[in-house]
């Protein structure tokens, strides 16, 4: 290995390793640089940059250079333990290289020059072996594998030395497992073993169990979550401990459950546990939270109603049964945790209100000397009214272009906490490749308003029942007016839908009814001669430049396994996570019933309503995303996605807002977007062309290999497969038709780098995407393998997007 003496040392050989491989190693092929010459000259500057990564450690230092946990019990997860390691060694990239600890590397010591300074900044400093945290993280492990049942586990630390290097060995030895053989409870207050005898049937305990201490904190959460659902207001899970008793010379303990009593101080005997009453409950209406003790202070008006007392300084904030139908503590009830809970969930769905806190005070009621505890809900106002503007670039097939919208919202529309949106949007875009029109601009603009309300909006409906769905109602109208030098076009719309979710992570939406109107109020004749008129060309271009009615209802479903550390649960189970989404629509149906008893048609022989034609169809989709944590800095995901759409009825083809198209930031980013497919179908080098490469299937399957560089910046790795067919065949369309025994041999293959700006609140995301197999070129060995041939002008794809790909 080369050891770097200085700054100046370093960047006279990096200079010469790129000199000879930019001006003697690497040959032209194709008019292209081989990709395989560019990894050459990264792996050569990560070589180098491993070469010096010991440059600031001192004499007596060791560079922690690996961190390892071995096990051979393979009941042992040791992946699941690696959360209790708290040194780990500097970051690699791709889980390979080491080199935000070779930039920190190449700085000089000198801090005053910037150089320096920007290389360390970048960079990561050298992880010194810190003994005193090696032996906290082996007492860390053993505690857990006691923890996990393994009583006399052991772990032994081995090091292994070398040049300022160490590896370093958590040798996991745990021995055998101990066994529950006696299960035993006692139970001070006789009304709480009665609650705890009810539930018996659904404990994790029994006889013959591991004993496992994670097990039996579960338990007592379960049993304090329990009886605080029973009026214990004051019972938490430390009533409840456990004596194990070992059995000398076996592996088996009996355990003993006990339940001690309610203490009013440490000092205090034990009485049985107070059962509490939800008392008065009072809603203090635009409270500052900022400045609570002036707040207090303040003088407030007030008024009963649905047995609660209001208290507002100016204007009730909103409606009183606002507030009833979003509280779940009633006077009189027994106090129950979930309902305080349901409380602040629905509260929180209320935009009006910034946010919401729910304070009590323990009295004994005058009357009947029961323990009842006051409920104060003091919620504060949000900003009720806001402007924003936003500015985007577009590229639209490399026609560059500029939009730019304004959007207003009232978050109180009439004191429900009704959310209000009105967006005005405008586009223009410079076409080119465009002869025969008098222009070549593209201009749009739209107008979209809705209303949302924070409740189940239905009639016959009773409050009880919305209030236990806590669901959303929106309703929206839209207009979009499009002006191209080919055509001017018009979509209209309106839909109303409902939106609620279920345990924090399934989400439901139901479109309950959608209806499109698309017009075309006019075409140029250039458009109308060449595309339009020859209908054997292209009959799918005609039918999507028709006049069209979409009816549509269709049904949303998400759920993520990821939880939040509200929802307890480990740092593997947080982390390891998957996510599943899936929609069914269906259109036309309605309008088919109707055409029953008014058949009228149009030209062409479709039912239309109002004389113009509508679209029947029905589609579904599905798409899966698993996460893999490999450490902190580096995660694998797994996506697949699958979609398909059929015409029936009074359709033959697809609306082309329904149809799919692959390719893009977010398909197989070897290609651009709308450039692929379907199926081997290679395009007709039109601009027009981006509706024939349409389809009515899709398959998405892409694998992303994730990791942390330095700074904010994230790189990634990435094969995508996939492409579109069609279910019936078209004549512009061959070979875009699905069939079962060759489909495989056009699915398009994809592999790139990324890079990640994560800002947290904002991911600009930037992929390059070089084709793998192309099944545009069945035929030809060397195109439809451009792995082995690749040529930058023809098989490279840039894409720039917000967010992450999936």
């Amino acid at each position: 290995m080369v050891k770097s003496t200085s700054k100046a040392t370093n960047i006279f050989l990096i200079y010469t390793i790129f000199a000879n491989i930019l001006h003697g190693k690497m040959r032209k092929y194709n008019g292209s640089v081989p990709i395989i010459r560019l990894f050459q000259a990264i792996m050569a500057i990560c070589l180098f940059a491993s070469c010096s990564s010991v440059k600031y450690v001192g004499e007596d230092e060791y560079l922690l250079d690996k961190v390892r946990l071995t096990c051979d019990v393979e009941q042992v997860n040791t992946a699941s333990l690696s959360g209790y390691i708290r040194q780990h060694p500097n970051a690699r990239w791709f889980s390979l290289v080491k080199v935000p600890l070779g930039i920190y590397s190449l700085s000089g010591r000198d801090s005053s020059k910037w150089m320096n300074r920007m290389l360390q900044r970048i960079g990561e400093p050298p992880v010194i072996y810190d003994e005193q945290l090696a032996q906290r993280t082996g007492q860390d492990l053993r505690q857990a594998l006691q923890n996990m049942g393994y009583m006399g586990a052991t772990v032994n630390r081995i090091e292994q030395r070398g040049k300022k290097r160490l590896t370093l060995t958590y040798r996991l030895n745990p021995g055998e497992l101990y066994y529950v053989n006696k299960l035993s409870t006692e139970v001070v207050d006789t009304a709480v073993a009665r609650h705890i005898s009810d539930i018996a049937s659904r404990s994790k305990l029994y006889e013959g169990m591991v004993f496992n201490i994670n097990t039996l904190n579960e338990e007592r959460q379960r049993i304090a979550d329990y009886l605080q659902n029973m009026g214990y207001y004051k019972f938490t899970k430390e009533y409840v401990t456990f004596v194990a008793d070992t059995i000398k010379g076996t592996h088996q303990v009996g355990l003993t459950m006990h339940v001690s009593g309610y203490k009013e101080h440490k000092e205090a005997d034990e009485q049985p546990h107070p059962i509490y009453k939800i008392g008065d409950v009072r809603v203090f209406a635009e409270f500052d939270m900022a400045n609570l003790n002036a707040d207090r202070q303040r003088q407030f008006s007030t008024f009963d109603r649905f047995g609660m007392h209001f208290y507002f300084r100016d204007n009730l904030l909103l409606r009183p049964r606002i507030y009833y139908e979003n509280n779940f503590l009633q006077k009189g009830d027994i106090f129950r945790q979930r309902n305080v809970e349901r409380t602040y969930n629905s509260m929180a769905r209320l935009h009006a209100l910034k946010y919401t806190n729910i304070h009590f005070r323990e009295r004994k009621d005058s009357l009947t000397g029961e323990n009842v505890i006051d409920s104060y809900i003091l919620t504060s106002p949000n900003r009720m009214q806001s402007f924003s503007a936003e500015l985007e670039g577009t590229n639209t097939a490399g026609d560059f272009g500029a939009a730019a919208s304004l959007t207003y919202q009232h978050k109180n529309l009439f004191k429900g906490s009704e959310t209000f949106t009105i967006k005005l949007r405008g586009a223009y875009e410079a076409i080119s490749g465009l002869q025969g029109y008098t222009n070549d601009n593209y201009t749009e603009y739209g107008i979209e308003t809705s209303l949302s309300f924070p409740r189940f909006m239905f009639p016959f409906l009773s409050s009880d029942f919305k209030r236990r769905i806590r669901a959303s109602s929106e309703v929206a109208i839209r207009f979009n007016a499009q002006e191209r030098p080919e055509f001017t076009r018009r979509v209209a719309s309106m839909s109303w839908s409902y939106k609620w979710t279920h345990r924090q992570r399934i989400s439901h939406k139901l479109d309950l009814i959608d209806i499109n109107y698309v017009y075309m109020p006019s075409v140029s004749e250039t458009f109308r001669k060449e595309y339009l008129e020859n209908i054997a060309a292209n009959s799918i271009l005609k039918y999507n430049y028709e006049d069209l009615f979409i009816a549509r209802t269709g049904y949303s479903y998400s759920y993520t396994s990821q939880r939040n550390r509200s929802m307890g649960g480990s740092d593997q189970q947080r982390n390891n996570h998957f996510s599943i989404r899936t929609n069914i629509e269906t259109a036309g149906n309605l309008f088919s019933l109707v055409s029953l008893v008014d058949n009228q048609k149009t030209a062409s022989g479709q039912h239309a309503i109002f004389n113009i034609a509508y679209a029947q169809y029905v589609k579904g989709d599905v798409d899966f995303t698993q996460n893999f944590v490999i450490d902190d800095r580096n995660s694998l995901v797994i996506h697949a996605g699958l979609g398909i759409a059929y015409p029936y009825g009074n359709s033959r083809i697809l609306p082309f807002e329904k149809r799919y198209f692959s390719g893009g930031a977010n398909s197989v980013r070897g290609w651009s977007v709308r450039s692929l497919g379907p199926g081997s179908f290679s395009g007709n080098d039109r601009k027009i062309d981006f509706i024939n490469q349409s389809g009515d299937l899709k398959l998405d399957v892409n694998l992303e290999y994730r990791t942390f560089m330095f700074w904010k910046i994230h790189g990634a790795l990435f094969i995508d497969a996939g492409n579109i067919w069609t279910l019936r065949s078209y004549d512009e369309q061959p070979g875009g038709a699905f069939r079962f025994h060759s489909f495989f041999r056009e699915i398009a293959v994809a592999y790139g780098l990324g890079i990640r700006l994560n800002f947290d609140y904002l991911i600009l995301r930037f992929d390059g995407g070089m084709k793998a197999v192309n099944p545009a070129y069945p035929t030809s060995s060397a195109e439809y393998l451009p792995i082995l041939n690749p040529k930058l002008s023809r098989d490279f794809a840039f894409h720039f997007a917000i967010g992450y790909p999936f």
